[in-house]
């Protein structure tokens, strides 16, 4: 056990499976492929679902010279018939546009025929073919050229020209396989360049896929399904199977069992419950699954030590660009108490098309609503009724960062209130509990409100933590420390005003169950001086101290304070 190791950040699957990595078989999509497909199929997720993994799997298992010994044990071995008349059998070309993502139309030309070039290196044995004329191979040699000048016409036709000379060559018509097709679309939304990109890639596909007699079929992956525009015109009733789809559910992402068998594999069984709180959730066709780069980043932590606390690996790999836009419209053009639904665990039902053009992504509230589906910030919490899809957040490493992007707006616009911001580090400042409360309060109404519902006690009180500690933090000349040691604890917070009259605050939050507000105050004040929390300010020789008991629930707060003698 402890010598196989997790496969973060390889997509590889010869790797995977040579180099004694831990694989959950999603074998059986070949099996589901080849008894499914169309000319063209089209599979969109999420980022971190594995579509990568498996368009190599795929190439590994058709491609000439595979080696079935890669296969032994998984699903589709046990399909001898499939195996005997497709494995090793067809030429594939495999090309992914992750990387595109350039500044200019320039650029990405460039580099989409850097990738087909060497695409085209791999397959070095048409260089020596005898089933070749001089003319196929001064083709052949023109697209190998690095320095061969970039114009859209020839990139258009470089994926036909290659799979022409595999079919001559080989007797057998390709397998084309293109990942992450829509990367360079989404890069040229950004950079303003978008038409330009919309007219090469579907001139590529129209060219590679829809007119191609050289292709056997192709496979495609992304993240949406890119439509009103060319790219996928006229291919003949391609096969599109996005997170709404039944077939092939499984093959992306991990099944519960999948999970409960690689957590019982590294000895981390204990661990099931806290794994699907943070990483499970997800909805993709009738099949609930967790996001693989979350639960291998975990499982790793696990497998090292344990008592070790979930990570938000998925913000670490986004830059989640679709939720800001979201958040920054809340007030306006969504209403707050929609948003608070969502971060209290609630259900919202939303007109989704899974039809989207990346240059229309934010022109409209339900193409937005529709983009956090597809991108898997949301998903199905039911069965849809026509257009209208039931949608939650899928899990707490998701709702980690709804909060962050309603905290990181709110603290922004609090920043540009310089008198709001007095006003409470005033009262503050003069232990005035009556005028902490009021403007306390006063930040609290513009919040959204959330953890009122469905969360613990521990996550709620930090929600309130986070943010009066952010807004103290901004005083200029003010020491504000979280959790520090102090007598015979650990305060919530505690303040040295310093230059601004070397001023002792102790503050410790409490989360008012059912709005008890005065129980809460109470519970937090003899918190204070049980645990001597004040120790810590009377060795910095403070002028004066006061001990804050604040309760909060909801959008509201109470406030109580107390002066301690020097």
């Amino acid at each position: 056990m402890a010598n196989v190791m997790l496969p973060i950040g390889i997509e590889s699957f010869e790797e995977i499976r040579t180099d004694n990595f831990y694989y959950v078989d999603k074998t059986d999509m070949i099996r589901e492929l080849l008894e499914n497909r169309a000319k063209v199929n089209l599979f969109t997720r999420p980022r971190r679902f594995g579509k990568s993994l498996n368009m190599d799997m795929l190439k590994e298992f058709f491609e000439y010279g595979a080696d079935p010994a890669l296969f032994d044990g998984l699903a589709i071995s046990k399909e001898t018939d499939l195996c005997e008349k497709y494995m090793g059998k067809y030429p594939v070309i495999s090309i992914s546009f992750r990387g595109v993502e350039a500044e200019t139309f320039e650029e990405s030309c460039k580099m989409i025929a850097c990738l087909i070039q060497l695409e085209a290196e791999r397959h070095e044995e048409l260089l020596e073919s005898d089933r070749l004329s001089d003319y196929d191979k001064t083709h052949l040699h023109n697209l190998l050229q690095l320095d061969i000048t970039v114009e859209r016409n020839t990139i258009c036709m470089w994926i036909r020209t290659l799979s022409r000379l595999l079919h001559k060559h080989y007797g057998q018509k390709a397998i084309i396989l293109i990942d992450e097709y829509d990367v360079p679309l989404a890069k040229a939304s950004t950079k303003k360049y978008y038409e330009k990109m919309v007219s090469l890639i579907g001139r590529m596909f129209e060219q590679g896929l829809k007119t191609n007699p050289d292709m056997f079929f192709g496979v495609l992956t992304g993240c949406l399904r890119v439509s009103k525009e060319s790219i996928f015109t006229g291919l003949n009733n391609p096969n599109i199977y996005s997170v709404s789809d039944e077939l092939f559910s499984h093959c992306f992402g991990f099944t519960d069992g999948e999970v409960r068998q690689m957590l019982a594999f590294y000895g981390a069984e204990e661990y099931y419950d806290l794994t699907k709180e943070w990483y499970d959730g997800y909805r993709f066709g009738n099949t609930n699954v967790f996001c693989p780069w979350d639960v291998i980043n975990w499982v790793k932590i696990l497998s090292r030590t344990s008592g070790r606390k979930p990570q938000n690996f998925w913000a670490n790999s986004s830059g989640n660009d679709v939720l800001r836009h979201l958040v920054e419209k809340t007030g306006t053009e969504v209403p707050r108490e929609e948003l608070a639904v969502l971060m209290e665990g609630g259900i919202l039902r939303k007109k989704i098309s899974e039809k989207l053009t990346y240059s229309e992504l934010y022109d409209t509230i339900d193409n937005m609503w529709s983009l956090l589906y597809m991108t898997g910030y949301l998903t199905l919490a039911g069965e849809p009724e026509g257009d209208i899809y039931p949608l939650r957040i899928p899990n707490r490493e998701i709702c980690t960062i709804f909060e962050e992007q309603v905290m990181d707006l709110f603290l922004s616009h609090a920043k540009t209130d310089v008198e709001k911001l007095d006003a409470l580090c005033q009262a503050v400042k003069t232990g005035n509990a009556a005028d902490t409360e009021k403007a306390f309060n006063d930040y609290l109404s513009d919040l959204i409100s959330i953890r009122d519902t469905a969360s613990r006690k521990e996550r709620k009180e930090n929600f309130y933590h986070g943010i009066l500690l952010t807004l103290l933090g901004m005083r200029m000349n003010w020491s504000v420390r979280s959790n520090a040691e102090s007598g015979l604890g650990y305060p919530d917070i505690v303040v040295r005003t310093q230059k601004d009259g070397n001023i002792g605050i102790a503050i410790e939050l409490e989360y008012a169950e059912k709005g008890d507000f005065k129980t809460a105050c109470d519970r937090g004040m003899k918190q204070i001086n049980d645990t001597k929390y004040t120790e810590v300010l009377r060795k910095e020789k403070v002028t004066k101290i006061y001990k804050f008991a604040i309760a909060c629930y909801k959008k509201g707060c109470q406030v109580v304070a107390e002066e301690e003698k020097v």
